[in-house]
């Protein structure tokens, strides 16, 4: 009797975990991080006043997406990428840009960071490549 209550009880608990281990299984694996230096950019390209591509040493791009507009970033010859909290930039919340205005340097905080693949790089317009 208590053998049978044991393997019923150790059957219920498998259950459960058995179709939890199925779900994870079925999940895509997590995107790996794609970081960047702030000390290697040496070009950028304002796309919009919401996009910047920067180009990381002589192939990599990296396209960053901002918080909010960034009016003057699509005029201004002159950008900063600040890294906060570290020297690598993997997350937007890891980075700011500031661009010179009209009233001063206007802060414009970075919402998501992406490396472009070498196809996307390549259908670039020439605006949009940096």
């Amino acid at each position: 009797m208590i053998r049978q209550t044991l393997a019923a009880a150790a059957l219920i608990l498998a259950l459960p975990l058995g179709s939890a281990l199925a779900q994870d299984a079925a999940k895509p694996a997590p995107a790996k991080r794609q970081c960047l230096f702030a000390s290697n950019v040496n070009n950028y390209s304002a796309v919009d006043d919401r996009t910047v591509n920067v180009r990381v040493g002589v192939k990599d791009v990296y396209e960053l997406k901002l918080f909010t507009r960034c009016p003057d970033i699509d005029w201004s010859h002159k950008m900063a990428l600040v890294s906060r909290g570290g020297s690598s930039i993997c997350d937007g919340f890891d980075a700011t840009i500031i661009v010179d205005s009209t009233i001063g340097p206007q802060r414009c905080r970075v919402d998501k960071v992406r490396k472009l693949t070498p196809q996307e790089v390549a259908a670039l317009s020439s605006k949009a490549k940096p």
